[in-house]
């Protein structure tokens, strides 16, 4: 067991949890029973209570257990914002014994297809405003009921926060024979069968892409998500006292377990944004004296950028955190001066269930993963030798803990590969290199699987690629990192035309025809037209060559901000 960090744990805490052997659907249980007059979240000025929260979540388990036949151990496809119908329906999938499977609402039907035929979800809890790129999935069968959310339905009657558009939008008519309205779902007032789910079976199914590009489904029994949500409670001291704001996806493992299932498991309250909005944020901090911020660091350059923001109160945040991508020292700086908070990083990944690393709050270092928490034993290998490595010394990230996901969904192979044994365990090689200094504390230095962190989403290079490879003018495509001041990273494309397209199509036609088939974070920013792409002896694509390339631009280009980028 790495142990090098407990001179450093925080204080107060235990070094070792247990992990409730109950549901998630027993914390929402407990909590409305407990405070049921308290408000669960605040969405743009209008509270909605424990109780109602229960009430509305055993209604839509009622409703997709008699009407929608969902059975226990199915799953349920959730494409929507964050919302308390996103947290209802949730819950409500966790209280009919189903599994939710969390989507990007970024995702367009191409991407949808393929995540809801892989995980076998024929029913589906949709938001209105991404109800054109599901449509085709009803049309084609995929889908066989769909829920239709309309965020309108949670408003308050006024409000003078900037809500958006698409949020303010009044219910739609059912566009199709399989679609019931939220609202018709939820008046049925179906009773839902006695609750069997138990701790070990599955209750989410969130999914992460492989370097293939084929998108993969982390199996989460309740057991693990409660082994994040639980840790969270105690390293981040969320109480029943706690106002959380909810502006990180909650489709997203982080969001999800700091602003959703924490909350809840505490009895806390959420300020919820179905977007991010700097100024609506700043207004929320103030109005509901709100003490946990979640964030990734394109919102916080975004947050701090606002003109107005000493004209606020923000003196009621007691913890900032997040993860995604490092904190760059400037900005961990400017926030330190600006909110008088200490950015407290951490690092997870999918299969985790988000975090296995954060660093103490007492003892933060920047630009620094942090040090594993309760139960977590984390080691660094050699990616040649598997020997183990010392302090300083680089290597692939292993881990075990009782949050590591139960596998790749309908995938034993890639699930045996993702494994390593050591020192007696079963380790989950996280495919990030990285190293621990003589204190304990984990910094993540590089990757091993080709993947882009842009702005803390993470994209596949070979998924973008075989989109690109769909457009009729391109013959061979690469896409890399590219460093960006505000994303971290940003998608790169280099292209070669067919040889009649050369010169009559341009990088702006492309960037366009791949926004239309591709979520927005995958969309190249930028295309280089090249007459051919190195290549190895056996014809394979030498993309570490270009992204070598890319890396020597970028680092010429911070060195002296005069240069164009190319």
């Amino acid at each position: 067991m790495f142990a090098r960090h407990f001179a450093h744990w925080p204080k107060g805490l235990p070094r070792s949890l247990a992990i409730p052997r109950t549901t998630l659907w027993y914390n929402l249980e407990v909590s409305a029973t407990r405070y049921p007059d308290k408000p669960a979240f605040d969405y743009y000025g209008r509270c909605i209570a424990y109780a109602q929260l229960r009430r509305e979540a055993e209604a839509l388990a009622g409703f997709l257990q008699w009407d929608c036949a969902v059975r226990r151990g199915d799953r349920v496809l959730l494409v929507c914002q964050n919302s308390p119908q996103f947290a209802i329906a949730y819950y409500g999938t966790l209280r009919a014994d189903a599994v939710v499977v969390p989507a990007n609402p970024m995702l367009r039907t191409g991407e949808l297809r393929p995540l809801a035929q892989d995980a076998g979800a024929c029913v589906s809890i949709v938001a209105q405003d991404l109800w054109a790129e599901v449509a085709p999935l009803v049309e084609d069968g995929t889908l066989k009921r769909v829920i239709l959310v309309a965020y309108s339905d949670c408003l308050p009657a006024a409000t003078d926060l900037p809500v958006p558009n698409f949020v303010a939008a009044p219910p739609m008519p059912a566009p199709h024979a399989a679609v019931t309205l939220w609202a018709q779902a939820i008046g049925a007032g179906r009773t839902p069968g006695p609750h069997g789910a138990g701790p070990d079976d599955l209750a989410v199914l969130p999914y992460t892409s492989g370097t293939t590009g084929r998108p993969k489904g982390c199996r989460h029994t309740h057991a693990t998500v409660l082994a994040t949500s639980t840790a969270y409670q105690h390293w981040r001291a969320t109480t029943s006292g706690t106002v959380a704001l909810a502006a990180l996806p909650w489709f997203h493992v982080t969001g999800m377990q700091g602003t959703l299932n924490a909350v809840i498991q505490a009895g806390a309250t959420s300020v919820v944004l179905s977007r991010w909005d700097r100024r609506c944020a700043a207004m929320q901090i103030e109005r509901r004296k709100v003490t946990a911020f979640t964030a990734i660091t394109t919102m916080l350059v975004d947050f701090l950028a606002e003109p107005e923001l000493s004209q606020y109160d923000l003196s009621s945040l007691q913890t900032l955190g997040g993860g995604g991508a490092a904190m760059p020292e400037s900005l961990a700086t400017k926030l330190a001066g600006t909110l008088g908070l200490d950015f407290i990083e951490g690092y997870g990944l999918t299969e985790t269930m988000a975090a296995t690393h954060i660093n103490p709050p007492d003892r933060p270092k920047r630009q620094c993963a942090g040090i594993p928490i309760f139960d977590v034993d984390a080691r660094v290998l050699d990616p040649q030798t598997r020997l183990e490595c010392g302090p300083g010394e680089v290597g692939e990230i292993v881990l075990a803990g009782p949050q590591v996901f139960r596998g790749y969904w309908g995938l034993p192979e890639e699930t045996a590969t993702a494994f390593v044994a050591h020192d007696g365990r079963h380790f989950f090689r996280t495919g990030d290199l990285g190293y621990y200094d003589e204190e304990g504390y984990f910094f993540i230095t590089d990757r091993l699987k080709r993947m882009i962190n842009a702005a803390g989403f993470k994209v596949w290079p070979a998924e973008v690629e075989a989109a690109l490879y769909a457009h009729p003018a391109i013959r061979e495509a690469c896409v890399v990192a590219a460093r960006d001041p505000r994303r971290g990273e940003t998608v790169k494309a280099y292209v070669v035309l067919e040889p009649k397209a050369r010169g009559s199509v341009g990088a702006e036609a492309i960037v366009a025809w791949a926004r239309e088939r591709m979520a927005a974070y995958k969309v190249p920013r930028l295309i280089e037209f090249v007459d051919e792409l190195p290549k190895s002896a056996t014809g394979k694509i030498l993309w570490r060559r270009l992204q070598e390339l890319e890396d020597e631009r970028g680092a010429e280009t911070a060195a002296d901000p005069a240069q164009p980028a190319s």
